[in-house]
């Protein structure tokens, strides 16, 4: 009797041995697997329902807050000017992460950074151990809407920003959407909200403004003008003949003015009324090395550093490319063929004219302040590029007043304040076309 029980204790106290050493295990070294396993949902619960800061324009409207909220995840994501600022603060969703300013300053709102590698839902809330930090925009409440009513139902973008230091005052883009259904805690209305704004035709979730590329057309014109006063300035005084239509080479084809329309002169003349065949021809006077080198100086083919998510870049052909397309630099010189820009990025060569010939870093934060509204970062403007020399940048300055004076963007003139303007139509394939516009007073 006396042996059973000693073995039968033995074996318990074996049994014990192992269940401690799997608690152990599951307890310490398995811990970190298991709280990052995607299939536990509790500890993701639990980040999302963490504190998390405000998002608020420069003059204080607040943009994104969370309130309490009598559900599993206690604190609910609003934004109470709804699609207004969207393409500005972006979202915040359990189901699908986030973007925009929710995203580029996730570290500050919820008090700790986001871990490099892959940014899954579990590391972007998962915040550390500071406390939750309000973020304040550079956008100014007055100037969004305004740009939000100038821009109406039209499929665009509207970008405003101070050339002088590069902060963002108004970022509008329309189709857009409202964040609050993707905030939402019933994750079927959240995958509803979803499925509808990605199967809408006009791209609602996509922030136009940064994100996406298009012919720039006779606004890029204003770099071809630089590049003739940086790098040929012996252009600059060249009477171009007055044509309908010029002749290229290598090609049966012919580039048109707009409406049939001639026109010709110098290169003040030719700014003025938009002339094709006088900037075409620039651009092959110029040549494809020159003309690409200008528009690298002014940010093509590099990444603006928008502190938001994925800015696009803008592209230029490679002047490679014109070795043997003449036609393709003709085209090129106008903004069409092959160049595409973002509206940001146009918006930075209009910033190029007015602040000297330098582009100043763009963005859209302008401080983080903590619990007790202490600022305790504030942006730091910065240089991206020189784009230009002041001489250049005064002569072209000087040319695009004309053009809102007495040019094609008279419209654009305010009475008593000095505009400088340059319109531009970039035609796409069908009877598609994009319609640009960037001044600057």
């Amino acid at each position: 009797m006396t042996g059973r029980i000693r073995r039968l204790g033995l074996i318990l106290g074996v049994g014990f041995c192992l269940l401690l050493a799997a608690l152990t295990r599951l307890q310490v070294v398995d811990a970190s697997k298991l709280a990052s396993d995607p299939r536990n949902t509790r500890v993701l619960t639990a980040a999302f329902s963490a504190e998390r800061g405000l998002i608020q324009t420069a003059d204080g409207v607040v943009l994104a807050k969370s309130v309490a909220s009598a559900d599993q995840f206690k604190r609910q994501r609003q934004y109470p000017e709804g699609e207004l600022y969207a393409s500005l603060t972006g979202y915040l969703s359990f189901t699908y992460g986030a973007d925009g300013a929710e995203r580029a300053f996730n570290s500050d709102l919820v008090g700790g950074g986001l871990p490099g590698g892959d940014k899954s839902l579990r590391d972007l809330f998962n915040g550390g151990n500071k406390k939750t930090e309000d973020v304040t925009l550079t956008v100014v409440s007055a100037v969004q809407k305004a740009a939000a009513s100038a821009l109406g139902n039209r499929r665009g973008s509207v970008v405003a920003l101070d050339p002088t230091n590069g902060a963002i005052l108004a970022m509008v883009n329309f189709p857009t959407f409202d964040p609050n259904p993707l905030a939402a805690h019933t994750q079927e209305n959240v995958r509803n909200a979803w499925d509808e704004l990605q199967n809408n035709p006009g791209k609602p979730l996509l922030p136009r403004a940064y994100r996406e590329s298009y012919a720039p057309g006779s606004t890029f014109k204003v770099v071809t003008a630089s590049a003739a006063f940086d790098r040929a300035p012996e252009l600059t005084t060249k009477a171009y003949p007055s044509l309908r239509q010029l002749d290229l080479p290598r090609t049966d084809k012919d580039l048109p003015n707009f409406g049939g329309s001639s026109c010709g002169g110098t290169i003040s003349d030719l700014l003025r009324v938009s002339c094709n065949t006088g900037f075409a021809q620039m651009g092959l006077d110029l040549g494809g090395p020159n003309l690409a080198a200008e528009a690298g100086a002014f940010g093509f083919g590099e990444r603006p550093p928008l502190d938001l998510p994925a800015a696009a870049v803008s592209h230029f052909p490679d002047p490679g490319e014109f070795e043997r397309n003449e036609p393709g630099l003709a085209f090129s010189a106008i903004g069409q063929q092959n160049v595409t820009a973002t509206p940001l990025q146009m918006a930075l060569v209009a910033a190029a004219i007015a602040n000297n010939g330098v582009i100043m870093s763009p963005h859209v934060l302008k401080e983080i302040s903590d619990e007790k509204r202490n600022i305790v970062k504030s942006y730091d403007p910065k240089e991206w590029r020189k784009a230009t020399s002041p001489e250049t940048a005064a002569a072209v300055k000087a040319m695009m007043v004309d053009v809102a004076a007495r040019g094609t963007a008279t419209r654009a003139g305010v009475n008593g304040v000095t505009v400088a303007a340059k319109t531009g139509t970039a035609q796409t394939v069908g009877n598609n076309a994009h319609a640009w516009l960037i001044a600057f007073a």
